[in-house]
């Protein structure tokens, strides 16, 4: 939940105002769930104090001075740090530790210099960027800011994907600035990727341990005032999917589309499963039958052949059905198959002065491609064991559970592909697309507190979502007309930027998103169609000879022509979300604001930064990237 909704019974009424609820929705907005059980504890003790009475439960003290305490940081884009820091906050409360958890955005930098025993599980997206939670405590630490740190004892775990050049670099950074701040190292970095057990696990355990000899178990126990019971736990999650019923796979480009988008619904009845918008789903993919075929065909290799490995006997068609990564390429699976292969090729790219070549191969190349440029002779428990395990795939959900019930929506683009020697597919997006209504699909909820619709439901919206980017928009203004007749003083507008190439072909929900303009769920709509224009450019060697060039335009152009307004409304208290690609448009749609920011604000390019961190920090510039 992003905003605190406390439980009361049906038959009281609300003792606040409407000034108070609105104060009381401002205080909680853009806190997370640790953020919102801290108040919770906080106004219970208030009232214990007043003379009520109230059912309470124990648990270690959670504000012990720095140097008996355990503090733990996470900074995480898709939920894994977040997970993992949990998982070692239950662990070391269990063994009597003080421990405080904290989101990266959330740490008041101002008490590092006090801080005595510190754990980060950190992130890396895009090209070595930290997650959005994380920038401004990464920036702090390696500025010239940060204070010295001797007294500080830390460890690092980074979580990353290792088919990107910049693996696991803000933990890298994180981990090499500490040290050269002074701090003491408990235990070796580790780098995690995305088959993360393998490497988190065995940290985790080690970093248990380090902070039980450092620190001593807390005492006493404190009274914690829950103001509503503690949550079940789901009966389906990542580790327990929930075979969740395909209603609807259709197509919503056009054929004539360079791009196959499905709109995909699936049901959630009997689930218990519960998402708001903002959220993802997880599914864990089936490989494209024919991909799993040809890898057999070209390694010579017995797809009924029974493999055993790690605790497993499967035949080798279901390892790489089902638990092997085939259509992502990593690093360290090509270092195996160049060495298996004997190439001097593959070694060559393996090579420090060769990461923008390896790069190209780890975007551009699948694992039956390596296999064919490069031939080697892999037995069937070899290749298993040197493949990376299939993780889930996850995708921004599109719709509102107010609006469509038991139902959860995607938008999902169909990756598939002539490389010439044949097609090549997406794991999970051709899993969507060969599956038909009827099909059962194992899937689980990712919940993303820091990609949340303000509490205050009069506060105005922008949101930018190019291509499929824009399936959260489609469940924020769901939720936003759902909720409205039911919430006072619901006057936030919302106005959205989404662009595609082309607008006959590639124009996601536009009977949508016109009824939602003509209903006023939807109040401003800005298109950039990058394919449908054509500008006239004179050469300078040809003054009289006129040229017709393409001129692509991306949202970020429509940021820089909406500017003074866009700015307006953020200036007004507007939120602003940011949803689609990592490596290339959310970076020029950050750019684009900054220069905005600059532009209409005028501020220098260091003011304009740290207003957009403001924003940040304040929840009211969230990113659902990928």
């Amino acid at each position: 939940m992003s905003a605190f909704q406390p439980s009361v019974p049906a038959a009281l009424a609300t003792p606040f105002s409407e000034d108070r609820l609105a104060a009381l929705a401002r205080v909680t907005e853009g806190l997370d769930t640790h953020g919102l059980w801290w108040l919770s504890g906080y106004a219970a003790g208030l009232a214990t104090r007043s003379g009520g009475s109230v059912q309470t439960v124990t648990a270690p003290v959670a504000d012990a001075q720095p140097a008996s305490r355990l503090t733990i940081v996470y900074g995480s884009q898709t939920g894994n740090a977040k997970r993992l820091a949990e998982q070692l906050a239950r662990q070391s409360e269990a063994a009597g530790l003080a421990v405080r958890l904290l989101r990266a955005d959330a740490y008041p930098t101002r008490e590092l210099k006090d801080e005595r025993t510190l754990y980060l599980v950190v992130s890396t997206q895009g090209d070595g960027d930290p997650p959005d939670d994380a920038r401004a405590l990464v920036e702090f630490i390696a500025g010239k800011r940060a204070p010295a740190l001797k007294q500080l004892r830390y460890a690092v775990l980074g979580l990353g994907d290792s088919s990107y050049p910049q693996f696991c670099a803000i933990g890298q950074k994180l981990d090499a600035r500490l040290a050269e701040l002074g701090a003491t190292r408990l235990l070796p970095r580790a780098d995690a990727d995305l088959d993360l057990e393998t490497v988190a696990e065995p940290w985790l355990a080690q970093a248990l341990a380090k902070a039980k000899d450092a620190l001593k178990p807390a005492a006493p126990l404190a009274t914690v005032t829950p103001l509503r019971p503690l949550p079940a736990a789901p009966l389906h999650g990542r580790d327990a999917p929930f075979a969740a019923e395909l209603l609807a796979n259709q197509r919503i480009t056009t054929r004539s589309s360079a791009k196959d988008v499905r709109h995909i619904e699936l049901s959630l009845e009997g689930s218990g499963l519960h998402y708001e918008p903002g959220d993802a789903l997880g599914l864990w993919p089936v490989n494209p039958p024919a991909l799993v075929e040809a890898i057999l065909r070209t390694g010579g290799l017995d797809g009924d052949a029974v493999v055993e490995h790690g605790g497993q006997r499967l035949p080798l068609r279901q390892w790489l059905g089902e638990k092997r990564e085939l259509t992502k390429l990593a690093r360290p699976f090509v270092a195996s198959h160049a060495a298996q292969a004997r190439s001097d090729e593959l070694n060559g790219l393996l090579a420090p002065d060769r990461q923008a070549d390896l790069s190209r191969l780890l975007n551009e190349a699948q694992v039956l491609d390596l296999l064919r440029q490069h031939p080697a002779d892999w037995s069937a428990e070899e290749l298993v064991a040197a493949l990376r395990p299939l993780t889930p795939r996850l995708y921004s959900i599109a719709s509102s559970q107010k609006h469509v019930g038991d139902e959860v929506h995607l938008t999902v683009a169909h990756v598939e592909y002539d490389a010439g020697d044949g097609l090549r597919w997406g794991s999970a997006s051709n899993h969507f697309a060969r599956s038909d209504e009827g099909a059962r699909l194992p899937v689980f909820i990712e919940h993303n507190d820091r990609f949340r619709l303000p509490a205050d439901a009069s506060r105005d919206v922008i949101m930018i979502g190019p291509g499929t980017g824009v399936a959260p928009f489609r469940a924020f203004v769901q939720e936003r007309a759902a909720t409205r007749p039911m919430t006072a003083g619901a006057s936030g507008r919302n106005w959205l930027f989404f662009g595609n190439p082309h607008f006959r072909t590639d124009f996601l929900y536009q009977v949508e998103w016109q009824q939602a303009l003509k209903d006023e769920t939807l109040h401003r709509l800005d298109l950039a169609f990058s394919r449908d224009q054509d500008s006239m450019r004179v050469p300078r060697n040809s003054p009289h000879i006129p040229v017709r060039t393409p001129q692509k335009i991306y949202v970020q152009d429509r940021l820089r022509e909406r500017g003074r307004e866009l700015f307006d409304w953020i200036e007004n208290g507007a939120h602003l979300y940011v949803c689609g690609d990592a490596t290339r448009m959310a970076k020029d749609v950050h750019d684009a604001l900054l220069s905005i920011i600059g532009e209409h604000g005028g501020r220098s390019a260091d003011d304009a930064n740290d207003y957009l961190n403001t924003l940040q920090q304040q929840g009211r510039y969230a990113r659902d990237v990928y």
